[in-house]
């Protein structure tokens, strides 16, 4: 099949489909550029959480836990209170009670532009970009205006999504904290069973939680239970995994060292591999309680509320975007 893009009006939003190397994805630029659907046709596997009978409400409605969502600010900051080194700002608490946070930032739920979509021989691409500026409402509670851009291409070596975020503020730091809430279809293997999924997620240290979610600044030992993501022992459904942190690490892939986490349906042997860069420092793990048929392997470039921690950057993973300046991250998916 010849590689393409092509705009099609999905259920009621427009979206751009790129089809190459057996892939398919689906990016509904109109909700966050998320990629709702991702698909390798040749092998039979459903990457992320998708439903035919969706319409672009229910997802907008809950933007988090559909796709492949880019989240800025992802997770959780104390009393929507984020402190960087020239301000102080106060994010709005949309986080009830006992939690009283804020959560998950704006980027997701916006409306992006499409710069540019086409296809040669070898991929199929996208860019789309965000202007965040005084036009956006969020901008009242952070107001350091900047570009989010990124770009989706897709090849027989799967979907690689590249971002940017330059700050055009001219005299503010940009608080840098980005993250993907990425939902694994359970089963991701058409006619697989969960119970033959498997999660290897390469970890270090286990940040600790309380009862808010937020990080105590103890960083732990890892448990029995801890232990069968770093061995790939763990099935990431049909029971409870709760916002497990952890300090990232390094996977073996084909003998190679590997930046990412690998999800494998053991039955046929089929992996599912997500690979970040190394501006990803951590991974949280969540899945709804465990029964609704997906899974969040989540990359984050810094820890839950880093900014607001005492632990120093080089720990928490927290960064500033100087004016002028540009941030980027990468990630990719592909099946073997």
């Amino acid at each position: 099949m010849k590689n393409s893009a092509q705009l099609i009006n999905w259920n009621g939003t427009t979206c751009v489909k790129l089809n190459a190397g057996g892939y398919e994805a689906l990016i509904a630029y109109e909700i966050g550029a998320n990629v709702i659907r991702l698909r390798d046709n040749n092998k039979g596997m459903e990457f992320f959480r998708y439903n035919d009978n969706n319409d672009a409400d229910t997802i907008r409605q809950s933007a988090e836990v559909w796709g492949l969502p880019t989240l800025y600010l992802p997770n959780r900051f104390a009393d929507g209170i984020l402190k960087t080194s020239d301000n102080v700002y106060h994010l709005p608490v949309n986080e009830k009670a006992p939690y009283n946070n804020h959560i998950h930032g704006f980027i997701h739920k916006r409306v992006h532009e499409v710069v540019e979509y086409n296809a040669d021989d070898n991929c199929a691409w996208l860019k789309t970009r965000y202007v965040y500026d005084e036009n956006d409402e969020f901008f009242q509670f952070l107001p350091v205006p900047f570009v989010a851009e990124y770009t989706f291409t897709l090849s027989a070596s799967g979907l690689e999504q590249d971002i940017k975020f330059t700050n055009t503020s001219g005299n503010k730091v940009l608080p840098m904290s980005l993250a993907s809430h990425t939902t694994i279809n359970a089963p991701f293997v058409d006619g697989g069973s969960e119970s033959d999924i498997r999660l290897t997620v390469p970890i270090g240290k286990k940040c600790e939680l309380n009862e808010r979610c937020l990080p105590t600044e103890k960083l732990n030992s890892l448990t029995m239970w801890d232990l069968e993501y770093k061995s790939g022992n763990k099935c990431p459904v049909l029971q409870v995994c709760d916002n497990d942190m952890y300090f990232g690490e390094y996977a073996d892939l084909d003998h190679e060292k590997f930046h990412g986490i690998i999800a494998e349906d053991i039955s046929s042997g089929k992996k599912l591999c997500y690979e970040v860069s190394e501006e990803y420092k951590f991974w949280i793990i969540w899945n709804d309680r465990g029964f609704n048929h997906y899974f969040c392997p989540e990359p984050m470039t810094a820890m839950i509320d880093a900014p607001n921690l005492s632990l120093p950057a080089d720990v928490t993973g927290y960064r500033e975007v100087k004016p002028g300046e540009t941030f980027t991250a990468h990630q990719r998916f592909f099946s073997k």
